[in-house]
C-alpha cells in the first residue's frame, strides 16, 4: 500500500517533475509532457511502455490494470491500496524516462 501523498512525493522527486492541472485532476509532467495522472485519491494512471503492460498486470493483478485512453492502451491504472511502494516508484520512473528529453534522462533516475 502507498498513499497518494507518498506517490506524489515520488513523482515530484524526479528531475524537473511538476504537478499541473489536467481537466480538473492532477497530472505529473516533465517539461510539459504528462507521465502520470491522478483520476481519484486511490489510483494513478501511469503512462509506461505498452509492451510492459501485460506482464505487470499478470504479476500485480491486484495493483495494476490495463489503462485504456480512448481505444488505445497507454499504460497501467494503479490501485494504490494494493500497490507496493517500490512498484509505484519504478512505474513512475519508467514513465518519467519515456517523456523526459534525452539530455535530462542522462542525469535522471537509473534504469531498471
Amino acid at each position: 500500500m502507498i498513499s497518494l501523498d507518498d506517490a506524489r512525493r515520488v513523482a515530484l522527486s524526479l528531475p524537473e517533475a511538476a504537478e499541473q492541472d489536467h481537466h480538473g485532476r492532477a497530472s505529473f509532467r516533465v517539461r510539459g509532457k504528462i507521465f502520470a495522472t491522478v483520476p481519484d485519491a486511490g489510483h494513478l494512471n501511469v503512462f509506461i511502455d505498452v509492451d510492459e503492460v501485460a506482464g505487470l498486470v499478470a504479476e500485480w493483478p491486484d495493483a495494476c490494470a490495463k489503462l485504456w485512453w480512448g481505444k488505445q492502451l497507454r499504460g497501467v491504472h494503479v490501485n494504490l491500496d494494493h500497490a507496493d511502494p517500490a512498484l509505484v516508484a519504478e512505474l513512475l520512473a519508467d514513465a518519467w524516462r519515456r517523456k523526459a528529453p534525452t539530455t535530462l534522462r542522462t542525469h535522471g533516475p537509473a534504469g531498471r
